[in-house]
């Protein structure tokens, strides 16, 4: 049985299913068919004083009254019968239903096993999801063929981390030599340049600055898998220091910042855990108003634990809550640009959050900002 494969084990469920079932309904309305047929008998026999000799003398002027009770008697019999046998019915078909719930739920309790697994499945944890087989010949195959993309997933994966770490590799070296010449220039006077020349090289400046800080954001997102994840974390002072190297910015941009944290300890990067609460943080201070606010909370709920970041800004579109967190996706590209953003930073921050196992969400607040929930 244990080698059987699905497909027999469910025929031969089945068909015993139904087996038993017809026999126990067949049997029953038997029973319940002579039960009532011997009534009638019994109501005959009444009529005689003789058990063994049936005589039935009936007066004329009784006969329309005997027919009558006779009657009667049949059709109750008839509606009697007829209930039974529905209800008799319904209860063998209830109770089949159920046992071949039952019977069926631990058939196929295999493929339920490889629904599990196949949830658990994330970007980080490709070659740590593999299904064993040696139950179910099917599943056997399928488990084989699951493995199997799983193992080219994770290289694939592989390879797109690697190539983009080479490229930011390959990318740092000529814009550092490009912002050293730009700084060469910049530090030195130059009387004859016009305009146009310095509006130029003011473009190539920043864009320098812009590809610099684009660059390292690859290279960091290319090595999230690489770092290890076993720091123990007081949160509430990585908060404080992630407050107080943004308050200038804050300062700047005229946000007020507030902390409400419990003193919580969680296991994961410190590194990661400080840049998300930084990239959070920096994007709702940058995308608030003069005079807003930003609030960071951590709190405990049930086991896990809850980051919030909430602003006072204009808040984000249902319909692009979920696409900032894209690569270089924007809601507004013009004030994106000229707040400096490379369009990396929320994917960062998503990333970061799936290598912790975690979860994280946006939703409006009560000032009509936004809110970033983290769960870890």
């Amino acid at each position: 049985m244990k080698k059987m494969s699905l497909q027999w084990r469910l025929t031969i469920i089945t068909t015993l299913l139904i087996a038993i079932i017809c026999g126990c309904l067949t049997l029953l309305l038997y029973k319940n068919g002579i039960y009532y047929i011997d009534s009638l008998q019994d109501t005959v026999n009444s009529q005689s004083t003789n058990s063994d000799e049936l005589y039935i003398d009936i007066a004329d002027d009784e006969w329309d009254d005997f027919a009558a009770k006779f009657s009667m008697k049949v059709y109750d019999s008839k509606e009697d019968y007829r209930k039974r046998s529905l209800l008799i019915t319904v209860l063998i078909a209830m109770f089949g239903g159920a046992v071949t719930y039952f019977i069926s739920g631990r058939a196929l309790k295999p493929l339920r096993d490889f629904s599990k697994s196949v949830e658990k499945v994330q970007a980080q944890n490709l070659t740590d999801c593999t299904v064993e087989g040696g139950t179910v010949p099917e599943l056997d195959r399928l488990s084989v063929s699951y493995n199997k993309m799983l193992l080219r997933l994770s290289e694939a994966f592989e390879v797109q981390r690697q190539f983009t770490g080479n490229a930011a590799h390959e990318l740092r070296t000529p814009l550092a030599l490009m912002q050293a010449q730009l700084d060469i220039y910049n530090s030195t006077e130059h009387p004859d340049s016009d305009e146009q020349t310095k509006e130029t090289i003011k473009m190539m400046t920043e864009q320098n600055e812009r590809l610099s800080k684009l660059v390292r954001t690859l290279l960091d997102m290319s090595e999230l898998q690489t770092v290890a994840r076993k720091d123990e974390i007081e949160l509430n002072s990585l908060i404080e220091e992630v407050l107080a190297d943004l308050e200038p910015l804050a300062q700047e941009k005229e946000v007020k910042l507030v902390e409400e944290s419990e003193e919580l300890v969680m296991t994961g990067s410190d590194i990661l855990i400080y840049r998300m609460i930084y990239n959070l943080v920096e994007n709702a201070i940058k995308y608030n108003h003069a005079g807003g606010q930003v609030l960071v909370k951590a709190v405990q709920k049930d086991t896990n634990i809850v980051i919030e970041v909430e602003d006072t800004g204009n808040g984000i579109s249902e319909e692009f809550r979920e696409r900032v967190f894209e690569p270089f996706f924007r809601v507004d590209k013009s004030r994106s640009r000229a707040l400096g953003g490379v369009g990396l930073g929320l994917a960062m921050v998503r990333e970061i959050v799936r290598v912790h196992d975690g979860k994280i969400s946006i939703k409006e607040n009560e000032h009509g900002g936004t809110t970033f929930e983290v769960v870890l």
